[in-house]
C-alpha cells in the first residue's frame, strides 16, 4: 500500500513539474550537462547514488527555456574511475562532447585532479559533495553547493569532545587522498583546539587489512577512530573493528553515509555515526517520488545499493541538477562562459536547503551539518541532530 501510495505521489509531482519545465518536443533543441562522476573504483559506490539524484531531477525535469525555446537537457555522464590520474582524461571527454555546465564529483580528489581541465575549456563545474577547499580555491570556474571540510571537521569535533565526552580520537587515512587527509587535518586541529588529543595513523591505497591499525587504536584507549575513507575500505574497517570487538565510535564523514555502512553495520556490535547532508524524511515529496522511481527500475535500484533508501548525496545530486538549470534560465543561454557568469547571483531553495555561492571562491554557504548513526538491528540510520561549528 504504501509503495502505491509512493507511486501516484510521483506522479503527481511528476505532472506538476512536466507544466512548469515545459513538454518535450521532437524538433527540440538540446543543451548538454557534464556528469563527472565515478561509476567504479573506490568511491564508485557513491559516485552512483550522487547520479542517480542527478538523473532523477533530468527524469522530473528534463527541460529548460533559453530566449522563449525549449530545450531539451541532456546528461553526458563519464566514469572517472575513482582515480586523480584518470580524471584529466574523463574531463576531456566531457569537453568533446561540448557540454555547457558539468556536475560533479564525488570525491575531492578527482575534482581537484579535473579542475584545469574545465577552466581551459571555459566550462563552468559545480561540485556536489567535493567538500575540499582545494576543489573551488584560487579559480572561478569551480563552484560547489556542499559544506567544506574545515566546516564538516570542526563540527564533527565539537560533537566528538562537546556532546559525547570523547577527549581522546585515533584518526585513519589513507596516503594522499586529499579528501581524507584535509578532513582528519581539519578534524585533528578542531579537536586538540577543544583540548583532546589525536594520534594520526595513515594507510597505503589497496589496503585491505586493518586489523593492526585498529589494535593500535585500541592500544591508545581512542574512545573515537575517526575514519572518513571511500566506502570500499570503511566496509572493511565495519567489518574487521567488530570481529576485535573495538568499543570506540567509528566516526566518519560524509562519504560513510551509504547503503555500503549501513549493510557492513546491520547485526553487528558497533557504534558508527556520520556528518551528512541530508537525513531521509527532511523532504517528503522527494523523498516519496525518488523511491518510488529507484524501485521502479531494476538498473536504479541495484545503483542504490540494492534498496531505496536515500543517500544523502543522492539529494545532493538532484540539488545540483536544478542549481544548473537555474544558472542555465538566468543566462538565457547555452553558452558555457554565459552560464559561468550567472551561477555567481544564483539562489535555489532545493530539498537539502538555501543554495547560494559565496562572492570569493564560488561555495554555497552551509550552517548546519546533519549527524545520524546506524541502528545496528534495522540496517537504516537514527537521525541524531542537526548541528553547527558552535
Amino acid at each position: 500500500m504504501k509503495k502505491i501510495v509512493a507511486l501516484v505521489l510521483a506522479a503527481l509531482m511528476l505532472v506538476t513539474v512536466f507544466a512548469a519545465c515545459g513538454e518535450t518536443k521532437s524538433d527540440e533543441k538540446v543543451i548538454k550537462i557534464g556528469v563527472f562522476e565515478p561509476a567504479s573504483g573506490a568511491n564508485g559506490a557513491g559516485g552512483k547514488q550522487e547520479t542517480l539524484g542527478i538523473k532523477y531531477a533530468n527524469d522530473v525535469c528534463p527541460t529548460v527555456e533559453i530566449n522563449g525555446e525549449t530545450y531539451k537537457v541532456e546528461l553526458v555522464p563519464v566514469d572517472n574511475q575513482s582515480a586523480d590520474d584518470k580524471a584529466p582524461t574523463a574531463a576531456a571527454e566531457l569537453v568533446g562532447k561540448k557540454v555547457s555546465v558539468v556536475l560533479g564529483s564525488y570525491g575531492s580528489g578527482v575534482s581537484i585532479a579535473a579542475s584545469d581541465t574545465f577552466a581551459q575549456a571555459g566550462i563552468p563545474a559545480i561540485g556536489v559533495t567535493c567538500t575540499n577547499p582545494k576543489v573551488t580555491e584560487g579559480n572561478t570556474h569551480y563552484f560547489r553547493i556542499c559544506f567544506l571540510d574545515p566546516f564538516q571537521g570542526t563540527v564533527l569535533a565539537n560533537y566528538a569532545y562537546n556532546e559525547l565526552g570523547y577527549r581522546t580520537a585515533y584518526t585513519l587515512a589513507e596516503t594522499g587522498n586529499e579528501y581524507d587527509q584535509g578532513l582528519v587535518h581539519y578534524f585533528t586541529e578542531a579537536f586538540t583546539k577543544l583540548g583532546g588529543k589525536v594520534e594520526n595513523a595513515s594507510f597505503v591505497k589497496d589496503t585491505s587489512d586493518f586489523n593492526t591499525l585498529l589494535t593500535n587504536a585500541v592500544n591508545s584507549k581512542a574512545d573515537v577512530i575517526f575514519a572518513p575513507t571511500s566506502t570500499q575500505y570503511a566496509q572493511l574497517i565495519i567489518e574487521q573493528a567488530a570481529a576485535k570487538g573495538v568499543k570506540a565510535t567509528l566516526m566518519a564523514g560524509d562519504t560513510w553515509d551509504s547503503n555500503v555502512i549501513l549493510a557492513a553495520a546491520k547485526g553487528k556490535d558497533v557504534d558508527v555515526q556520520v556528518t551528512t547532508f541530508y537525513q531521509e524524511g527532511g523532504n517528503a515529496e522527494f523523498d516519496a517520488g525518488f523511491k518510488a522511481w529507484i524501485e521502479g527500475d531494476s538498473q536504479n535500484l541495484t545503483d542504490n545499493g540494492g534498496d531505496s533508501n536515500i543517500a544523502a548525496v543522492s539529494a545532493m545530486g538532484y540539488d545540483a541538477y536544478f542549481v544548473a538549470l537555474e544558472a542555465i534560465k538566468k543566462a538565457n543561454s547555452t553558452k558555457p562562459a554565459d552560464i559561468m557568469t550567472a551561477l555567481w547571483d544564483v539562489e535555489y531553495t532545493g530539498v537539502t536547503g538555501e543554495i547560494k555561492f559565496d562572492d570569493v571562491n564560488g561555495d554555497a554557504d552551509r550552517v548546519s551539518a546533519y549527524i545520524k548513526k546506524v541502528n545496528t538491528e534495522t540496517g537504516l540510520w537514527d537521525f541524531v541532530k542537526e548541528q553547527g561549528v558552535n
